[in-house]
């Protein structure tokens, strides 16, 4: 079942709900019973972690590089 984030705008909490697709839009109760509406939000998440490197090698993918410049023309290979 995904998860869900809902934000208050008045105070910004923002709270997390595991409901079916088919309620993601659903009118949410507050939590705290103050009657605050909450309205779903895009979720984001971040992944940190310590596996690549500086040293990791300038990878292309396709015919482009990531600078923009067609493959190698930048000097990475």
């Amino acid at each position: 079942m995904p998860q869900y984030e809902y934000i208050n705008e008045e105070d910004g909490e923002v709270i997390v709900l595991l409901r079916p697709m088919s309620e993601a839009d659903a009118p949410v109760e507050d939590p705290a019973r103050k009657g605050r509406a909450f309205r779903r939000t895009l979720s984001v998440f971040g992944v940190t972690g310590t596996s690549a490197s500086a040293s990791t090698p300038h990878v292309h993918s396709g015919g482009c590089c990531p600078c923009g410049k067609p493959q190698s023309s930048c000097g990475n290979s």
